[in-house]
């Protein structure tokens, strides 16, 4: 019997190298063009060959927030994701893989899965062929259109010609005929899109078009995952758009090199993980001493040291607000969104040249590198926002670049300008410029610089968006979280409503300057806490108790280099909204990727595998 289901989750697995990510992508992207929502992650490993990779679509005729947790229909391009995920798929559903690798038996999977092999030879003559093959058969089974699919293999393939165009929509043509005539048509189908051709992108492009619409017009960076995908992005769009893009040798020539920009009125910014922000930190601290905006992506990974390569985590927290020798401002922004990846990299910006200090954009794999259907954004009124930058020279001779005024914020000019010749010293200096500690300190100088740098935060918090509760105000449990966890909390919390629960979440989106006050009287208003963290500290729940006094009662977290599932989070709610702990629960999850506890790749060497991506 056919169920009519609201959202449908696929997932392909298989060795890096199998086509795994483009057939994941293409899928992803004909179910956009067809009306569906769609979000999609891409769990991979660091080898660039072999391995184990299994991308998670999930589809939707309304919003779908995350990748889901079940398991509705499986491609398995090898044993070993058959081996895995076989009894995850649910009854109803199906497994798609090829006769000529390996056979697939009942016991494998879970009862009424109906298991679909196509003899890929046979098909398609070529075994590279397997996953378009495979996408016929998945498509034709769900009861898809395929015409979307159709269109992407010619745009995918048209710099190839008309003759790779064509086998391989042979090879999709004949999946689906060989479907339709072997296999039964999927017990869990979706129902009809609402027409509407959505954008899909993931937080490493959303970025990179805030950065184009904001005018930035210099970035630098050395190749770390997950930071790599925006490098790739902006060099594609570079010479288009004015763009000069500089691969650098390392983090610490890429940081100068945007200071450096940033210095002569560039808008300026450098992106990269915890590794490489580490060789990065001093020059932040650059940056803030000589009062140059530059903007910083931080997209975190597993650590410490080069850590997990290709995995997610919310680790660098203190990192980042620890970042250089001293004190000085600078903001950190955590956008939750994709579309806050592209909103809050403008702000950025901005409040880099207003504020004249650096302002890091705190992200992860999850939000970096997921793919995700949104509504669009605003690219036609962006603000640009300068601040006290000078466009001509000040009458007289009197212009002193670090002049101490209310807000804190000098008027800048740039090297060149007739009549406003400074020094720009790295060592402490007075309104000139000049160093005030080669031979005499001056303390009270000292003093009066640094409170006039200081100065400028309390003017900045004025213009940050409030935090704010979504959901129920009188809620029995609020979800609290920093960037990623947002919507893996937003999901939770429509479930657990829809069970008749009261649930709110509070997601944190302005790391620094923190908002005491506001977030202190959210927190007031709560009647129970949990934390839903991707690290192994709870440094969100740390911060939030130094700075406001408030303590998290409860506490999720994730350290295992994979994401949240919805399960996860609604689960543990359900039992502290049920239990009603008095002492505080501190719970930790993990996902379950089919492999024994013990398991040792020593044991089970990854067929292939060539060199791991550290960078």
């Amino acid at each position: 019997m056919t169920q009519t289901a609201t959202e449908v989750t696929v997932w392909i697995g298989g060795a890096a190298g199998d086509g795994i990510a483009s057939a994941g992508e293409s899928f992803a992207q004909a179910c956009s063009r067809s009306g569906y929502h769609v979000f999609a992650y891409n769990s991979y490993q660091s080898v660039i060959r072999g391995g184990h990779v299994c991308m998670h679509v999930r589809i939707g005729t309304q919003k779908v927030y995350t990748q889901g947790d079940e398991l509705d229909y499986l491609v398995a391009l090898n044993q070993d994701t058959l081996q895995r995920y076989g009894k995850r798929v649910v009854p109803g559903g199906a497994v798609f893989y090829n006769t000529d690798k390996f056979q697939a038996t009942p016991e494998q999977v879970g009862p009424k899965v109906q298991l679909i092999g196509l003899p890929v030879m046979e098909l398609a003559g070529n075994q590279l062929m397997q996953n378009i093959a495979l996408m016929g058969a998945l498509m034709h089974v769900l009861g898809l259109d395929p015409s979307a699919i159709w269109t992407l293999i010619k745009e995918r393939f048209a710099k190839k010609g008309e003759a790779v165009i064509n086998a391989n929509l042979e090879a999709f043509d004949k999946g689906m005929e060989f479907a339709k005539a072997k296999a039964q048509p999927g017990a869990i189908r979706i129902g009809k899109g609402d027409g509407k051709r959505r954008p899909l992108a993931g937080g490493n492009p959303m970025i990179g078009f805030g950065a184009l619409a904001a005018g930035c017009r210099f970035y630098s960076a050395y190749p770390m995952t997950p930071a790599s995908s925006l490098l790739h992005w902006l060099v594609k769009y570079a010479a288009k758009t004015g763009l000069l893009v500089k691969q650098c040798e390392d983090e610490i020539a890429a940081i100068n090199m945007a200071i450096g920009a940033a210095h002569v009125g560039v808008r300026a910014m450098t992106g990269t993980s915890g590794g490489g922000f580490a060789l990065m930190t001093e020059a932040v601290g650059e940056a803030g001493m000589t009062e140059t905006p530059v903007v910083i992506v931080e997209a975190q990974r597993g650590g410490p040291s080069t850590g997990l390569p290709t995995k997610t985590e919310q680790g660098d927290l203190f990192q980042m607000l620890g970042a250089s020798e001293g004190e000085f401002p600078k903001a950190i922004l955590a956008p939750r969104t994709l579309e806050e990846c592209y909103t809050m990299t403008i702000a950025a910006f901005n409040l880099a040249e207003e504020y004249q200090c650096p302002v890091l954009i705190a992200t992860d794999l999850y939000l970096a590198e997921r793919l995700e259907t949104f509504d669009g954004v605003e690219i036609t009124h962006i603000p640009i926002e300068r601040g006290e930058l000078l466009t001509q020279p000040p009458a007289g001779n009197g212009y002193r670049r670090f002049l101490d005024t209310k807000t804190g914020v000098s008027p800048r000019a740039l090297p060149g300008m007739s009549g406003t010749v400074f020094t720009a010293a790295t060592d402490e200096h007075d309104e000139d410029g000049i160093v005030i500690s080669d031979v005499y300190a001056n303390p009270s100088l000292r003093a009066k610089m640094m409170a006039k740098r200081m100065r400028k935060l309390a003017f900045l918090l004025q213009e940050l968006p409030p935090p704010q509760l979504d959901g129920p105000r009188d809620a029995d449990l609020t979800l609290v979280g920093w960037g990623s966890t947002y919507q893996v909390m937003l999901e939770a919390m429509h479930a657990l409503n829809a069970e008749g629960f009261k649930v709110n979440v509070l997601g944190v989106r302005i790391l620094w300057p923190f908002q005491t006050e506001a977030i202190r009287q959210l927190l007031s208003s709560c009647r129970m806490t949990m934390s839903i963290e991707n690290n192994y500290t709870g440094q969100l729940v740390k911060l939030i108790r130094m700075e406001t006094g408030c303590s998290i009662q409860h506490h999720l977290r994730k350290f295992d280099g994979e994401p949240f599932e919805p399960k996860q989070v609604v689960d543990q709610a359900r039992t502290l909204l049920k239990t009603k702990p008095t002492t505080s629960v501190v719970a930790t999850v993990v996902s379950d990727e089919g492999l024994p506890p013990d398991f040792s790749p020593m044991e089970h060497p990854a067929v292939g595998a060539e060199v791991a991506r550290q960078h």
